[in-house]
């Protein structure tokens, strides 16, 4: 039995694929052009139970695992969503994670994790304040990590958080912030020692705070749907109240979570070489050259032979080394090599895709070519191909 086959999940399955026709495909290449999905979307799937789905209910959300949550990120692809509404949908994923597990709960969201760790007491006031209304889709949120010269290398993070009596001075600047435009907070990695020791902690930045300003929106090559903004903060002060569980254990928290963030990516490049492979062969199907079908000549039957192949592969590996990690197993090197796998499934896929379907393929109106576009992000959020190939090489021992 795989991890779809359980009666629960065939019903989050059609849950995901109605949201989805009845909520997202009617309006999502306007939210393509405007740059972000609107903030009643969030209200929406909070409603119908998917905003919440792998946070427990005990801090708001619909309860379910990371299996569950890579069920409503699959289907919500293959229904003819993108990986970019997901990054926009979705983003409390990974922002809210780190606050539930500092409160004793666990959270597996469409982006988020399986994490641990010690309770402190004012982290019950961030779920109440933070995870609560963003499950229930009335609050927005993002995670900053990511500085201008830092790229994958998080020890090296330079912006800072002096402390100051009751509060936490930070300055610094963050970039590629998914959702940082529209955020109403911010869990924010932040140094509390001298810039690159690597001694991070975890701070919620409402926006509004003095100091703290949204720069310029980031154009990019794919995502259109989904806000990418630059951050800076000047002399902000954030109480220490909104501190992220202890001092100094914001590197481990971050690392924890990279594992379901990296299944996620994985999930979407997968799933995105699945629908592109149902879009090819419907337009194989239909479309005719010479007076005959596409699909009737060997070189493009071998070819989508090829390509389903590719992504059913890349799906059912996702779907092991998912199942082990939500088994609590130690699966680093695993997992690093289920994103290079479905990433390289879906580069292959994608590319082969729009090819098939020739010149419409290259226009807007084509639905590929806004996968060829979004795929690209793939291979390099959560952690570049090259940074999982060095994991890889260090879990078999070079």
């Amino acid at each position: 039995m795989t991890i779809v086959d359980i009666p629960e999940r065939r019903q989050l399955r059609e849950l995901t694929r109605a949201f989805v026709t009845r909520e997202v495909l009617p309006h999502l290449a306007g939210w393509e052009r405007a740059g972000e999905v609107p903030r009643s979307l969030h209200e929406t799937a909070a409603k119908v139970g998917l905003l919440g789905i792998g946070f427990p209910e005990s801090v708001g959300g619909s309860g379910g695992d990371l299996l569950d949550s890579i069920i409503v990120t699959e289907e919500i692809i293959r229904s003819g969503g993108s990986s970019g509404l997901i990054a926009a949908l979705f983003t409390h994923g990974i922002a809210l994670p780190h606050m539930v597990a500092a409160a004793g709960g666990r959270a597996g969201g469409v982006l988020g994790g399986r994490l641990g760790g010690g309770q402190a007491p004012r982290d019950d006031d961030l779920v109440e304040r933070y995870v609560r209304p963003t499950l229930g889709g009335t609050m927005i949120g993002a995670l900053a990590i990511t500085e201008p010269d830092g790229g994958s290398d998080v020890a090296s993070i330079r912006t800072t958080a002096r402390r100051d009596g009751d509060h936490y001075v930070v300055n610094g600047s963050k970039t590629y912030i998914t959702s940082g435009a529209r955020a109403d907070f911010v869990t924010t990695a932040v140094c509390t020692d001298f810039p690159g020791s690597g001694e991070l902690s975890l701070l919620v930045i409402d926006k509004g705070t003095p100091g703290f300003t949204v720069g310029r929106r980031l154009e990019k090559l794919g995502w259109h749907c989904s806000d990418t903004a630059e951050l800076s903060f000047v002399d902000v002060r954030v109480p220490v109240a909104n501190r992220i569980g202890e001092e100094n254990t914001g590197f481990l928290a971050i690392m924890q979570h990279f594992a379901a963030e990296r299944l996620s990516l994985a999930t979407q490049a997968y799933a995105t070489a699945q629908r592109c492979v149902e879009l090819a062969m419907t337009w194989c199907r239909d479309r005719s050259t010479f007076g005959r079908p596409l699909a009737s000549r060997q070189l493009v039957r071998h070819r989508l032979a090829e390509m389903h192949t590719r992504a059913e592969a890349a799906r059912a590996y996702v779907h092991e080394v998912a199942a082990r990690v939500a088994a609590g197993e130690p699966v680093v090197t695993e997992v690093a090599m289920a994103k290079n796998v479905a990433v390289a499934a879906c580069d292959h896929v994608v590319d082969a895709a729009l090819q098939l379907h020739g010149g419409f393929g290259y226009l807007r109106d084509a639905e590929v070519e806004r996968h060829y576009r979004d795929a690209r992000i793939l291979g390099i959020g959560g952690g570049t191909t090259e940074i999982m190939n060095e994991i890889i090489a260090k879990g078999i021992g070079l």
